[in-house]
């Protein structure tokens, strides 16, 4: 009974992780009139700021110094910082331009892109289920560019950032938590964001001083918006499998996309429709296939190892 109150808790804290961030395109949208690369910059310091006051609270501060030390987890860290930066670049400058429903379209083909990222980068050999997911998001690519007459850019560029970040951070693995890995990616991408507000400064003046104070205070609340599901997602990684995460990541695009198309009303023709459907069906081929291969794993019987 504890370990089903303990995994019905973490499908709980999973739901609301994604919620939020299926969400955070609405919250973008309030900001309009701030620029897309400022309120990036104002975002990770506002993050910083928030991770520390989370490290103080939790007494975590000799967990950072500790992987400082680390100069391989660092630089890890370090570059999966700057993935997802460049994430949050892409997703803020399509949201603000009217662009929501490509962004979901994103992070519906990240699995996919997770998946060529494992065989290029580290070598792993595909099952011939993966591989039929992976053909048919590349026909649902091709029929966005043939029928639809436009290339996903925004789409692939999101679900390629979202996927180094996650291959860098299986590289840190269990070693940094959730919290201090947090902390020291988004420090790694202070000295961006100063050069992104100083640049975007000098372009186009520094645009938060135009808005209203709400927007501004929606500005300084972007680290909150930014440090929450994350702290959700890492309580329930501990508690539910692989399987519920994968199959509950599929709650923020589907908010985003409802958003985009019902609420803000940007188009969804039947030929970008079509392509939405072949990346739903390789998505329902790879969650099945990732259920049938948990089972068999669960199934196969524990040979001894051979004495010595």
């Amino acid at each position: 009974m504890p370990e089903s109150k303990d995994a019905g808790r973490g499908l709980a804290l999973a739901i609301g992780a994604y919620a939020v961030w299926g969400v955070v395109p609405m919250y973008v949208v309030l900001m309009q009139g701030v620029g897309a690369i400022e309120l990036i910059g104002w975002r990770v310091l506002a993050s910083l700021a928030v991770a520390a006051i989370i490290v103080t609270i939790v007494r975590g501060w000799g967990a950072v110094r500790t992987v400082l030390r680390d100069r391989r987890s660092l630089g890890f860290l370090a570059a999966s910082g700057v993935a997802i930066l460049v994430n949050w670049t892409v997703f803020a400058s399509a949201v603000l331009t009217g662009h929501i429903i490509e962004t979901s379209l994103g992070y519906f083909l990240n699995p996919i892109v997770s998946v060529l990222l494992a065989v290029v980068v580290l070598h792993e050999r595909l099952r011939p289920a993966q591989w039929v997911a992976v053909g048919i998001s590349g026909l649902a690519v091709v029929v966005l560019v043939v029928a639809y007459g436009e290339f996903p850019w925004i789409a692939i560029a999101l679900a390629a950032a979202f996927g180094v970040y996650g291959l860098l951070k299986k590289q840190v693995g269990v070693k940094v938590d959730a919290i201090t890995g947090f902390t020291l990616e988004t420090a790694a991408t202070v000295p961006f964001a100063l050069v992104m507000l100083i640049g975007s400064s000098i372009i186009l003046g520094p645009t938060i001083v135009d808005v209203s104070p709400l927007v501004q205070l929606a500005v300084v609340g972007f680290g909150v918006v930014t440090a929450v599901p994350l702290m959700l997602f890492s309580a329930a990684a501990r508690r539910v499998s692989l399987t519920t995460l994968g199959f509950t990541q599929y709650l923020a695009p589907t908010i985003s996309l409802l958003f985009g198309w019902l609420v803000m009303h940007e188009p969804m023709p039947p030929e970008r429709l079509a392509g939405f459907a072949l990346v739903w069906l390789s998505l329902v081929v790879l969650m099945v296939d990732l259920v049938v291969a948990g089972r068999r794993r669960r199934r196969s019987p524990v040979v001894p190892a051979p004495a010595p």
